[in-house]
C-alpha cells in the first residue's frame, strides 16, 4: 500500500449565490485544487465526486461526468458518492483507498452542493430523507427535532446547560469572523445565541447550521510522487468510514454516536496514534449538540464532559484542542455534500501554516469528522505535516 499526499486545494466561498449554479460552483473549487497543486486537467485519472441532493435540489442528475467533462477531464471514470451530509467524506475515503491500492495515481475528489435554489421548508424536506423515512417520516421528523432530542436527553442525562450550547455557537462564530470564505463572518455573545429563535427546543436558530450553496476539491497523489507537482503537502495518515443505524430510535443511547466512535477508534488504529496526538480538530456541528458529542465519541473528553469542555474555552483557538478553527458548519456553512472535502481543506490550510487569523499554534496533525444523517454515517480522516508518519 502507498502512502497518500493531499498536493492541492480549492474552495469557494460558502453563501447563497443565485448566480451560480452546482457546476459553476463544482468548476471553481475543481480549478482553484488543480492551479494549488500545479496539476493539469488532463494528468487527472479518476474523479470522485460527493454531492447528496443535486437531482432534488436543482433537478440534474448524473452529475460527476456532467462536472467532470466540463472540468476537461476526458475519458477518465466520474464517480458521485452520496451518503447524506457525509457524502463528499466518503468520496475522499474511496478516492484516498484508490490511490494508497495504485490503481490511479492522481485523482480530484470533490464535493458540491446547491441548496438555496429551494426554499427553507422544501429544503428541510429534502435533508430529512436522509434519516427514515418509513417512521421518522412518517412522524414529521425533521434533523432539527431529532437533534433537539438528542440536545434535551444529553440535558438530562449529564447535566449539559443551554449556556454550553451557546458557548460552543459563539465559538465558531468568532472562528468564522475570521475566514473570508465563511457564510456567517457575524461574532455574536451568548446572550444572543440564548435568545434566538427557537427552533426545536432547547435548540434556538444559532444552534443550526445554515443552508449554504458552495464547493470544495482536493488532488491525491502518491507521497512519491508529491515532488512531480507542489511540495506544500499534507499526509494522509488514515481514513475510516463507518456506519450504524439510520433511524434515531434503533440507537441504544441516542447521546452517542456508534458510527463516529468506531471510525475515531479505526482512524486511530491506522495512523498509530491516539486522541491526545490530535492537535486540533474539524467536527460536524450541523448543531451545536453535535460538537458536544462528536468530542465525547472521539475520546477528547469522558462521556458527558463535552458541555464543560467547549465552555471552558479549551476548544478555542488558542485552547489546548482547537475545534472548528474554519468556523463549523455553524458559521462556515454547511453545502451538505461538500462539507467533507471542505474539511479536509481546513485542515491542510492549517498544516500548511496559510490559516490567517485562524492558524492555530500546534498544526502538525489534524482530524476531520463528517456525520452523516443523524449517525448513519462517518468518515474520519486524520491528516499531518509532510514528516509525521
Amino acid at each position: 500500500m502507498k502512502d497518500v499526499a493531499v498536493i492541492g486545494i480549492g474552495k469557494t466561498a460558502f453563501g447563497a449565490f443565485p448566480t451560480q449554479t452546482l457546476r459553476s460552483l463544482a468548476l471553481e473549487a475543481i480549478g482553484n485544487a488543480l492551479t494549488d497543486a500545479n496539476v493539469s486537467p488532463h494528468a487527472v485519472e479518476a474523479f470522485y465526486l460527493g454531492n447528496f441532493a443535486g437531482p432534488s435540489f436543482t433537478g440534474q442528475n448524473h452529475l460527476a461526468p456532467y462536472i467532470g467533462q466540463a472540468a476537461g477531464f476526458g475519458p477518465i471514470p466520474c464517480t458521485r458518492f452520496e451518503d447524506a451530509c457525509a457524502s463528499s467524506g466518503s468520496a475522499f475515503y474511496h478516492a484516498w483507498q484508490a490511490v494508497r491500492a495504485g490503481l490511479h495515481d492522481v485523482v480530484v475528489v470533490a464535493g458540491v452542493e446547491k441548496m438555496t435554489s429551494q426554499n427553507t421548508g422544501r429544503v428541510t424536506e429534502i435533508l430529512a430523507g436522509a434519516g427514515d423515512m418509513d417512521g421518522e417520516g412518517l412522524a414529521g421528523g425533521t434533523f432539527p427535532a431529532l437533534f433537539g432530542m438528542i440536545a434535551q436527553r444529553h440535558m438530562h442525562q449529564f447535566g449539559t446547560t443551554r449556556e454550553q450550547l451557546a458557548a460552543v455557537s459563539v465559538k465558531n462564530h468568532a472562528n468564522g469572523a475570521k475566514n473570508p470564505l465563511a457564510h456567517m463572518r457575524k461574532n455574536i455573545t451568548v446572550e444572543q445565541a440564548l435568545a434566538g429563535k427557537m427552533i426545536a427546543d432547547p435548540l434556538t436558530v444559532y444552534d443550526c447550521s445554515l443552508i449554504s450553496d458552495g464547493a470544495a476539491a482536493v488532488v491525491l497523489v502518491p507521497v512519491d510522487q508529491v515532488g512531480r507537482f507542489n511540495e506544500r503537502w499534507a499526509r494522509i495518515l488514515s481514513v475510516a468510514q463507518t456506519s450504524d443505524q439510520v433511524a434515531l430510535d434503533r440507537k441504544a443511547d441516542i447521546t452517542a454516536f456508534p458510527s463516529v466512535r468506531q471510525a475515531g477508534l479505526r482512524a486511530y488504529q491506522a495512523a498509530g496514534i491516539g486522541p491526545e496526538n490530535i492537535d486540533f480538530a474539524e467536527l460536524h456541528d450541523c448543531f451545536t449538540i453535535a460538537e458536544i458529542v462528536a468530542s465525547e465519541d472521539l475520546g477528547f473528553v469522558a462521556k458527558g464532559e463535552g458541555g464543560p469542555f467547549a465552555a471552558s474555552g479549551a476548544t478555542a483557538l488558542g485552547g489546548t484542542l482547537p475545534i472548528n478553527a474554519s468556523g463549523g458548519l455553524k458559521s462556515k456553512g454547511h453545502p451538505v455534500g461538500a462539507t467533507g472535502v471542505g474539511q479536509i481543506c481546513d485542515l491542510v490550510q492549517q498544516i500548511r501554516g496559510d490559516a490567517g487569523e485562524r492558524q492555530v499554534q500546534r498544526n502538525r496533525i489534524g482530524l476531520a469528522q463528517n456525520l452523516g444523517g443523524s449517525g448513519g454515517t462517518c468518515v474520519v480522516s486524520i491528516l499531518g505535516a509532510p514528516d509525521v508518519r
